[in-house]
């Protein structure tokens, strides 16, 4: 009987130091990491005000690659949402949810998941540092409250050893990730590109050209695009073809000297020339080099011997967009803002860039020219 007293006597003594103790614990647990980048301001602000990106740097993916994540709410800014769940017990389910955004400085996320603690928020603080600004400081703070739950409290001594590790893996990741991007801002006036958005670009029918790996010159790139228009207009005419609209260039590769390209011209059949008009039931006779038909939506084109102008029936696809207004010497930059764009918005770019050229080739040699930008996305 003594020693069961004794035993509640310790027991109590070491419940009530727990209870003391865990008074004076903290109610509530900070930390704070830091991390720099070269990346444009734009870039860093657009990867953290979304959700999109999270599987990319958020360590929560590693510790469970099969955990299912589910977007809801807008692309980026206040109200997108991200959902998680996991099969692993200690991640199970989870959301992360923008709360407040301003531009260029901060993006605020609460935080739910089953570990002890109410009112988890992140927030990313982003400062221009660096000489002349050119590098952007990224701090991640989480905060957790625990109030009078003192299992919480003790909980929190290893916040700064498991979601402190968290954030420094999460950092590193994402500054590793963002210098896959291409350096460019694609709001900046250096690119001015303008109606950024991902779009759907039906199945299409095109004659195509090579025009090889030319010197990179305004005059030997505008002749060989008009050298290279003629054979398509012979290869159009030969098989009753029309444009189905502008010329586009289709870049291969854009060197330092030379640059390698397609010119591409989307057809369809002339109007009321679809199909040859029947005379007492009979089908009107085409020249045997160039016949045109529709076979499975594709059509049927015959190139006259010695034309280098290849058909192409282009499935549709989807594609990041922009619209670019300026010198055709701007649209490397302009491309590679695109592809900033896209992977910045989570978007995985494939095959080639090509440009609309809306304006047609003589405009596209000065300032006015117009384009439509594309570039295919998975």
């Amino acid at each position: 009987m003594t020693r069961i007293i004794e035993f509640l006597i310790a027991l109590g003594i070491v419940a009530g130091l727990f209870v003391i103790i865990g008074v004076c614990l903290p109610g509530e647990r900070h930390i704070s990491e830091s991390i720099e980048t070269n990346r444009k301001m734009t870039i860093v602000y657009d990867t953290v005000n979304s959700l999109r990106r999270f599987k990319d740097w958020n360590p929560l993916v590693l510790r469970d690659p099969a955990a299912e994540l589910k977007l809801s709410g807008p692309e980026a800014g206040v109200a997108a949402r991200l959902e998680y769940t996991s099969s692993d017990k200690t991640l199970g389910k989870g959301s992360w949810e923008i709360k407040e955004s301003e531009e260029n400085k901060l993006v605020r996320i609460a935080i739910e998941d089953p570990s002890r603690g109410h009112d988890k928020v992140t927030t990313f603080t982003l400062e221009p540092t660096g000489k002349n600004d050119r590098n952007v400081k990224i701090t991640q703070d989480y905060s957790i409250k625990y109030g009078m739950d003192l299992f919480g409290r003790y909980a929190g001594l290893y916040v700064s050893r498991h979601i402190g590790d968290d954030v420094k893996l999460g950092l590193s990741r994402m500054a590793n990730m963002l210098a896959t991007v291409p350096n460019v801002d694609y709001r900046a006036p250096e690119a001015p590109l303008t109606d950024l958005k991902i779009v759907e670009v039906p199945a299409e029918d095109l004659l195509v050209i090579n025009a090889g790996n030319i010197d990179r010159s305004n005059e030997t790139i505008r002749k060989s695009i008009e050298d290279n228009q003629e054979w398509i207009k012979r290869a159009m005419d030969a098989n009753g073809l029309e444009a189905a609209g502008p010329v586009r260039i289709v870049t291969t590769d854009f060197a330092a000297d030379k640059y390698a390209f397609d010119v591409a011209q989307p057809v369809r059949k002339k109007s009321g020339a679809a199909a040859a008009e029947k005379k007492d039931g009979e089908a009107a006779k085409t020249d045997e080099a160039a016949q045109v038909a529709s076979v499975d939506g594709k059509l049927e084109v015959k190139i006259p011997s010695g034309n280098p102008v290849t058909y192409v029936h282009a499935p549709a696809h989807r594609s990041a967009f922009a619209s670019y207004t300026g010198h055709m010497a701007g649209l490397d930059v302009a491309r590679n803002a695109l592809r900033a764009w896209a992977a910045t918005s989570g978007n995985e770019v494939i095959d080639r860039p090509y440009e609309s050229w809306k304006g047609g080739v003589d405009k596209a040699f000065t300032t006015d020219g117009t384009y439509d930008v594309y570039w295919s996305v998975k």
